[in-house]
């Protein structure tokens, strides 16, 4: 491609469809092509696309026009998954029964906040139900656009910590439970969840998360009654350091969001 439109060579590859493209570079065009008016005229003298139009062009015709979205739902639904509302409700769910049981006295152990317990794996939830092919019925058909990948799942678990987030920073209100304790941690298992579901998918990765921190913290909380270091104020460093690695690998592994199959 050159600094700003993709070159001859390349936009001759991508009408013939030839299968050797890199996808980096077939998404590339594709996004480029979807707000660049001019680079489309230039695909309209290829043969092979003037037969495709030529055969569409009366379909198109005699096909009843879908009314245009709105603008504000256009933009909703580029941030949020259809299916993820039930699920957003959930969590806020979880946090209010958590903060319920906090003010009625029933603690982890009888010392450590359910809220505190929940906190940091919450999201996780969200961002499995925002993304994975399993809870979004229409999840290949979003997965195949050229925008899909890694921009759009940023921006999908940033409407997912958009909403939880300050639910469970009114709830450490009310159980006295510091921001610093949970939010940190809350933030490395996020992006734990992404990193690890550019390997094993990001449903996967959401479950075998979740349950090793029941295994391992959540359990043996409730066991033996005390504050699990995990959650001890001198474990931040720890934590700091798994979200920088998880940025890493996000980063080192950014094309595989854009196959279906890190999306399971």
């Amino acid at each position: 491609m050159t600094a700003n439109h993709p070159g001859e060579h390349l936009l001759r590859r991508y009408a013939r469809g030839d299968d050797d493209i890199a996808a980096d570079e077939l998404w590339a065009v594709e996004a480029h092509l979807e707000t660049c008016a001019p680079c489309r005229g230039r695909l309209a003298p290829d043969p092979l696309a003037t037969a495709v139009w030529a055969d569409l062009a009366p379909l198109v015709a005699r096909t009843p026009q879908m009314p245009r979205a709105r603008p504000w739902r256009r933009l909703l639904h580029g941030w949020v998954s259809p299916a993820a509302g039930p699920w957003l409700a959930m969590m806020l769910l979880v946090t209010a029964a958590a903060v319920g049981l906090d003010q009625a006295g029933t603690t982890a152990g009888g010392q450590v906040p359910l809220v505190l317990l929940v906190a940091p794996v919450l999201p996780v939830l969200g961002v499995a139900a925002s993304w994975g092919r399993s809870f979004d019925p229409a999840h290949e058909l979003t997965a195949a656009t050229p925008r899909a990948g890694l921009p759009l799942l940023f921006r999908r678990t940033a409407s997912v910590l958009a909403v939880v987030v300050p639910g469970l920073a009114v709830a450490g209100l009310l159980t006295d439970v510091a921001p610093a304790r949970w939010l940190l941690p809350c933030l490395a298992f996020t992006v734990g969840t992404l990193a690890l579901g550019a390997l094993v998918g990001i449903t996967r990765a959401a479950i075998g998360l979740v349950v090793a921190w029941a295994a391992a913290i959540v359990a043996p909380t409730f066991a033996f009654s005390r504050m699990p270091i995990a959650l001890d104020a001198a474990a931040t460093p720890v934590w700091a350091g798994a979200l920088a690695a998880g940025l890493v690998v996000i980063a080192a592994r950014r094309m595989a969001f854009t196959r279906l199959e890190a999306n399971r």
